[in-house]
């Protein structure tokens, strides 16, 4: 009996190349299998399907019961194999790093549509992170499919030719040449989509091959494709086809010509899944979903981040989210370099009137960051592991011009390095920028060993010497290429490097351009990736601002994916989710026009904590708010039930204050004007709100939390004195009199009015047991903070801390709202980006309808 449903079994595996699982089963009762055996198959192949849908990772929201009817790499399959053993060849780990993609290509493919079904039109969005490995997951999930039985393979490179290119090459290499007789190629790397005479030839019954198609996101290329697509519409009834869509939100979104040609090519093919992978997911996610468009209505596959991998958070720290210790969350490695103000006019021009013939100065700050890159180089050759290439990116403006106006200054750089190589002084200035730099970031925190100035000394001839500089744009002929042996470059350039295209061995980069938009910002970001062998070297230099818009775009980032995988514990679809996208003063979420379908969201604040972290430092703006925090005090003394007095741990609790105390108090305080989270109308119209609808946030409890070690106190009324907290900010500071502080509560704080040991307590305890202890009641805590705040020096590689240095004392505030028993109640806001005062330099789509693009 066994044996007979083990070769049963086999026969069903091998009817679901040809039909879908549904049809494969009606196939065997058609052979006779008895029901029994029927049954035991339907049973095993649920099993293997639940396998495949209960992955630990990665996570995804799909649209109702999706049939899985993908389980996994069979022993007959070719494509897969091939590339795990390129991968093997390259280096790559069977765990985790093979298993990993293993897993989720084969989850990316059980959401596609069986190839054999009548009829499809599948949309999905993949989100990955910046320089993670996107495109291995696509040619994986190409490959699978292949084995399965899709045709046709369009993928969609991007807007420029250097990543059409790249991508061409790398899916030639771990698609084609592993198996030359299976695949037909329509595009080439010098050519993108010329139309072929004969469909046929290429999608007749006689031909057996997959075909392959990667075209830029260009209107007169798309426009032919779907032109010849639909000459060939004969053929294709029967053509399951997979359109890869790489870098999804580039100008796939809400764009007049490149959006409706997608539709188009989607329209030609009666069997199409359209799968866009990106790592800046916000325009796709704000498409209405009820429109005839690409929004991802049938899944949403949130890729976990690959071990070791460089990203927003690792290099810029970001704030805590909901229901997180703030202790937790560290500052990121000290790897950010401050490019000053004053440099702005050296190295792009302040106005487009400017543009034209300017002239770059090599500021103090450039030269180190060429010299340093020089010295990083000659030191990976010292290590002699990791990737052969060295890679400096340069990137200042948009404008070719601008552009080119760095090869004569950059080329004089290094030509004069070359002939003071055995100047005394200049190999002194050159050791205290390395020991500087590697006393910053010790190579031991990351497993590497130290090289010694000494020991690069002598690699630095040959690096100056191999040091190309290129002018890597859209007018130029230069090209960065990887292919024909080690580089060592300095690449300027604006949005040819900006999308999608590795720099191989990026170490330095030297980035000023503004942006407006998070999607932007953070594709421009190409040190993203992975730096084995060298993770202690990379350094970025950029202006204050940027870095902090980094930091701010970290935690959307990862508040976003926290969303996607909420949604997928709570039965949601992508057709009933909303990821929120928490919004900046300066930045927009994505371009205007693709936010047109976007809502504002509704605020509400029950079982959240708000918590102050940007503040003004000049004295007339913290002596108001030492003012308005001396009246609370004072309100509180006089009308609070109760008062507990635990000085010595540096707390003053008053209970049961009434709530009009607070609101007054929220009327008087400045919150900063970059806190878009702490704006005090919006919380008291909440607070007004909860009173009016469930009775609740009538008392508040304000706590007073100081420092009890501090040596200098502070006297909110007679009899309240405590010690003064120290909270250094941020290194750098992007415009005068501002200073972020990134955390001001810790874990502890929240728990302040509760009984008993709350040492112990996690953050859901912490929210339990104020539900039951305090289900009605906020909490407001005030903090007394050192205008010096001088900061501690814990660990070297992660001292990204300065002095306060306010003109006064700072008063910060932290709120505790109880989580309602009830539906919460909510207050709408809308807040948009005040570009006025910002320099912007956003894409150039003037290629998406180029001829010679």
């Amino acid at each position: 009996m066994t044996e007979e449903f083990d070769e049963m079994y086999e026969t069903f595996k091998a009817l679901l190349d040809a039909f879908p699982p549904a049809e494969a089963v009606k196939r065997l009762e058609q052979f006779g299998t008895s029901p029994d055996i029927v049954q035991r198959i339907r049973e095993r192949h649920e099993q293997q399907t639940i396998r495949i849908k209960e992955l630990e990772e990665p996570h995804a929201v799909v649209l109702g019961n999706r049939d899985t009817w993908y389980t996994g790499p069979q022993p007959k399959d070719k494509c897969w194999p091939a590339i795990v053993d390129l991968l093997r060849k390259d280096g790559w780990p069977q765990e985790p790093a093979i298993r990993a993609l293993d897993d989720s290509s084969t989850r990316v493919v059980s959401l596609l549509n069986h190839p054999k079904e009548k009829a499809f039109s599948t949309r999905g969005l993949v989100v990955g992170y910046v320089q993670s490995g996107k495109t291995t997951n696509f040619t994986s999930v190409m490959a699978k499919a292949a084995d399965r039985g899709y045709k046709l393979f369009i993928v969609l490179a991007g807007i420029h030719n250097g990543l059409r290119r790249q991508t061409q090459a790398r899916l030639v290499q771990q698609l084609v040449e592993s198996n030359p007789s299976m695949w037909s190629q329509l595009t080439g790397l010098e050519k993108d989509f010329i139309p072929q005479d004969n469909p046929a030839s290429y999608f007749g019954k006689s031909n057996k091959t997959h075909v392959l198609c990667v075209v830029k996101k260009n209107a007169p290329v798309l426009r032919k494709l779907v032109r010849w697509l639909e000459k060939a519409s004969d053929y294709l009834k029967d053509c399951p086809a997979l359109i890869i869509d790489d870098e999804a939100d580039q100008a796939t979104v809400a764009t007049k010509s490149i959006n409706p040609l997608i539709l188009s090519i989607m329209g030609c093919l009666p069997r199409s899944a359209y799968v866009g992978y990106t790592a800046s997911p916000f325009a796709n996610l704000l498409i209405d979903p009820g429109a005839e468009d690409l929004y991802p209505k049938d899944f949403v596959v949130n890729l976990p981040k690959p071990t070791g991998h460089f990203g927003t958070e690792v290099l810029f720290g970001r704030y805590a989210l909901d229901g997180e210790d703030p202790e937790q969350i560290d500052d990121g490695y000290d790897m950010i370099r401050s490019v000053p103000e004053g440099d702005m006019p050296c190295v792009r021009p302040e106005t487009r009137a400017d543009v034209e013939g300017f002239e770059p100065v090599i500021t103090e700050t450039l030269r180190k960051a060429v010299e340093y890159f020089w010295m990083v180089t000659a030191a990976r050759r010292v290590r002699g592991t990791g990737n052969p290439h060295n890679t400096m990116l340069i990137h200042t403006s948009v404008n070719t011009a601008v552009h080119n106006s760095f090869e004569r200054p950059l080329k004089r750089l290094r030509d004069q390095s070359v002939q003071s190589l055995t100047d005394a002084g200049f190999l002194s200035r050159l050791r205290v920028l390395w020991e500087q730099e590697t006393g910053r970031v010790p190579a031991e925190d990351f497993g590497e060993t130290n090289v010694s100035f000494e020991e690069l000394v002598p690699e630095l001839p040959g690096v100056l010497d191999s040091c190309r500089v290129i002018m890597d744009n859209s007018s130029s002929e230069d090209r960065l290429d990887y292919e024909n042996g080690p580089v060592v470059a300095i690449a300027v350039g604006g949005n040819t490097l900006s999308r999608g295209l590795t720099l191989e061995g990026l170490s330095v980069s030297y980035f000023v351009r503004s942006v407006s938009a998070y999607d932007t910002l953070l594709q421009m970001g190409r040190w993203f990736g992975f730096r084995n062998g060298y993770a202690d070297l990379p350094r970025i230099w950029m202006t204050d601002e940027l870095a902090e818009w980094f930091r701010h775009l970290a935690t959307v980032e990862t508040e976003m994916r926290r969303d996607i995988d909420i949604y997928m514990t709570e039965d949601e679809t992508p057709l009933t989710f909303a990821v929120r996208l928490r919004t900046h003063p300066a930045l927009r979420v994505t371009a205007a026009a693709k936010m047109r379908d976007a809502v504002t969201a509704a605020s509400a604040y029950g079982g959240q904590r708000i918590q102050t972290h940007y503040f003004h430092t000049n004295a007339d703006w913290l002596r108001g708010n030492i003012d308005a925090a001396h009246t609370l005090v004072e309100a509180s003394i006089a009308s609070a039930v109760r008062v507990s007095d635990r000085s010595a741990e540096g707390r003053f609790i008053f209970r049961d204050v009434p709530h009009d105390v607070v609101t007054d108090f929220l009327s008087r305080y400045k919150f900063h004007e970059k806190s878009p989270e702490s704006d005090a109308d919006l919380i008291i119209a909440y607070i007004r709100k909860r009173i009016a609808a469930a009775g609740s946030l009538r008392r508040w409890n304000v706590a007073i939390v100081g420092n009890p070690k501090a040596k200098e106190g502070f006297s909110f009324a007679p009899g309240v004195n405590v010690g003064r907290n120290v909270r250094a900010r941020v290194t750098g500071n992007p415009t005068p009199d501002f200073a972020d502080i990134k955390t001001l509560m810790s874990r502890r704080d929240a728990a302040v009015d509760l009984t008993g040991d709350t040492s112990k307590l996690t953050e859901d305890d912490i929210v339990d047991r104020r539900r039951v202890e305090l289900p009605d009641t906020g909490l407001l805590v005030l903090y007394p903070i050192d205008k010096v705040s001088e900061p501690s020096r814990a660990k070297k590689s992660k001292n990204l801390r300065d002095p306060l240095n306010a003109e006064d004392h700072v008063i910060g505030v932290g709120l505790v709202f109880p989580k309602p028993r009830d539906m919460d109640s909510t207050v709408e806001s809308y807040i948009s980006a005040d570009l006025s005062n910002v320099r912007i330099e956003d894409e150039d789509f003037s290629l998406l309808d180029s001829e010679d693009a």
